[in-house]
């Protein structure tokens, strides 16, 4: 690979060693947050005090230590005077998440779901007395996810017997306990929408006479006779809506041009506070139920930025008079930030270390647009929306380009901080990151351009993304490389095989090699979800394996990079060995990198520090191959 026109400033080292803090949660006294952060190398959790009327940041104490165990989430109890939370975490990245008992006063702990330890743990909602605990897991099967309720003194007690697949989650107690909701996930697109009656365990299907839809967020309303949702149904964006109980008619409250996100009630029941995705970047509001009014938070200085990018999450004090929340920009990493409601002032109370290196020195993108191969109706050519990053004026030009493909397909890249990508910005490397169909954020119907028959067509948005690359002046054409992860990394593999002649070189980290293998193998709980997007084994096999990077791997010519975690329970390692295997017998240069005690992705930093090296490393030593413009 052709070397950058300079050494970089700073090491990799540096970029890896900034962090992140997300996932708050306010104690039920109020004057306390918990919250997760990598500093010690893995995700742990924290609490921090806050300082009364100050802008002060405390240092924040320790709360879990274990070492192989990563936190994935933290929930305070609402009873006064309790100090205890409920605390998540995996074991090597397997995603069989476990429940415990944590005492914030001297960390000592009680496992909740010892036994289980094959099952995977969905935390739903404290009982507004602390007494007990609402969950879903798929002890009984595999495939299946059925309710639970847990006396914090006595063991789970099994509510519902669910016998569909998909996850059960949204789940919250009514306001007198005796039901709760429930959403479950035939799809991505398609959500049941359940409320059970939590001591007979009869359920209503609440979804059953409506249109497919999703169910990002559900919440009681304070009397119990409504349910405040976040769904797309009978429009093509997430809005927030009151759907009522007696005659499950819906009532739209907030209805943006884009998706709303990460909705939830205040205590009192007076506020819903809830995000709008606007093209990527976050604006936070509060609604007022009693007015109808909407307020927006104060702009931070960091924009354009996200809110809950880590963690999906926002939580009031349990006073109802602030809001936290995680944010984050991409020249700023991740903090706990605070909005108190009566003084309109937002302040962070974390400060997230960015390696020693000056904020000034990170990049922020351009929101860009470039032509692909279709039309949208009702006219006009398709634009596909993406995140131009250039490195600072220093490097010589032209420059080479990355271009960051995000998984999902169900996701989109938003400007959140990315170290490696500040990294190779800051080796002289620029970087685009579209949104090629399928992404969401844009609408379902943007959202379903990529299903099942038409999944090359983002394909080829990829390939348009290089060929918009090539026309930049500040691009060398012949130094173009294609990056991604899970499903962003069957977006790599396919590139290379169905454009050989636009790249020079992918990495493709946790990716899909074949989509029936892959389904094959794959963990069973997922097994429907996917086959929902990508096709099912049963109807779809020739097709799925048509378009499978594996059947076409003697098209892929361009030096690749390969990193798996032998833990990953959604894309198997052996989609990494058999693509590694069919390339180096045909001769392609191929590396791979597996993580024991990894799964879907890098978690800790010990292992970071070898990956991301090494894929600069990989990019610095494999020559481009020439091709002309």
């Amino acid at each position: 690979m052709k070397a950058v026109s300079r050494r970089p400033r700073y090491p990799i080292s540096r970029y890896l060693n900034t962090h992140a803090a997300y996932f708050p949660s306010f104690a039920a006294d109020g004057r306390r947050v918990a919250f997760i952060t990598d500093i010690t190398g893995v995700p742990q959790l924290w609490q921090v005090a806050l300082a009364p009327e100050s802008d002060a940041v405390l240092w924040p104490d320790q709360l879990s230590f274990e070492a192989e165990q990563r936190a994935t989430g933290a929930w305070f109890s609402p009873a006064a005077g309790d100090s205890r939370l409920i605390n998540a975490r995996d074991v090597g990245g397997d995603e069989n998440v476990q429940l415990y008992l944590l005492s914030t006063e001297d960390a000592t702990e009680i496992p909740l779901t010892a036994g289980y330890e094959g099952a995977l743990h969905i935390f739903g909602e404290w009982s507004r007395d602390g007494s007990r605990i609402l969950f879903s897991a798929n002890r009984r099967h595999p495939g299946l996810f059925d309710l639970y309720v847990q006396p914090l003194d006595g063991q789970a007690r099994l509510v519902w017997q669910n016998e569909a697949p998909g996850f059960l989650f949204n789940l919250s107690f009514s306001p007198d306990g005796g039901r709760a909701i429930a959403a479950r996930m035939a799809s991505s697109f398609h959500h049941d929408l359940i409320e059970i009656d939590l001591m007979s365990g009869a359920t209503r299907l609440l979804s059953q006479a409506m249109a497919p839809a999703r169910y990002d967020a559900v919440c009681y309303a304070p009397d119990g006779r409504a349910l405040f949702v976040n769904t797309d149904l009978g429009s093509d964006f997430l809005h927030i809506a009151r759907l009522d109980l007696d005659d499950g008619a819906t009532e739209p409250l907030d209805a943006p041009d884009w998706d709303a996100e990460l909705m939830t009630l205040s205590p009192d029941g007076r506020y819903l506070a809830y995000d709008v995705n606007v093209g990527g970047a976050s604006e936070l509001n509060l609604l007022d139920l009693a007015s109808g009014t909407i307020r927006t938070a104060p702009e931070l200085s960091i924009r354009p930025g996200v809110l809950g990018m880590m963690d999906q999450h926002l939580v009031f004090s349990p006073d109802s008079s602030r809001l936290a929340f995680s944010f984050t920009s991409a020249t700023r990493t991740s903090d706990i930030f605070i909005w108190d409601l009566a003084t309109d002032r937002v302040r962070a109370i974390t400060q997230s270390s960015h390696g020693g290196i000056p904020l000034d020195s990170f990049i922020a993108p351009e929101l860009v647009h470039y032509p692909t191969l279709d039309s949208a109706e009702p006219g006009g050519v398709r634009e596909i929306p993406a995140w131009f990053y250039k490195p600072a004026d220093e490097h010589d030009l032209p420059v080479p380009a990355i271009v960051v493909v995000h998984g999902g397909p169900e996701s989109q890249f938003r400007p959140y901080f990315q170290f490696l990508i500040q990294y190779f910005l800051n080796c002289g490397y620029a970087v685009l990151a579209p949104n090629v169909r399928g992404s969401t954020g844009y609408g379902k119907t943007y959202s379903h351009l990529d299903d099942v028959e038409k999944r090359m067509d983002s394909v080829a948005d990829l390939a348009y993304a290089a060929y918009w690359l090539i026309e930049q002046p500040e691009i060398d054409a012949n130094d173009l490389v294609v990056y991604g992860g899970s499903y962003g990394g069957f977006m790599v593999l396919s590139a290379l095989a169905t454009y050989p002649d636009l790249w020079a070189a992918g990495v493709n980290i946790v990716g899909i090699s074949n989509f029936v293998t892959f389904l094959e193998n794959t963990s069973e709980y997922r097994r429907a979800h996917r086959e929902a997007e990508y096709g099912c084994l049963e109807h779809d096999r020739g097709f799925l394996e048509s378009i499978s990077p594996l059947t076409q791997v003697d098209q892929i010519a361009a030096p690749l990079m390969v990193i798996h975690g032998a833990n990953d329970p959604r894309v198997p390692l052996s989609e990494a060995q058999q693509l590694v295997e069919a390339l180096s017998a045909q001769g392609t240069p191929v590396e791979l990198l597996v993580f024991d005690d990894e799964g879907h992705g890098l978690s800790k930093l010990k292992n970071k520090l070898v990956a991301y090296p090494a894929i600069v490393d990989f990019l610095d030593r494999h020559p481009f191959r020439s091709r002309s413009k």
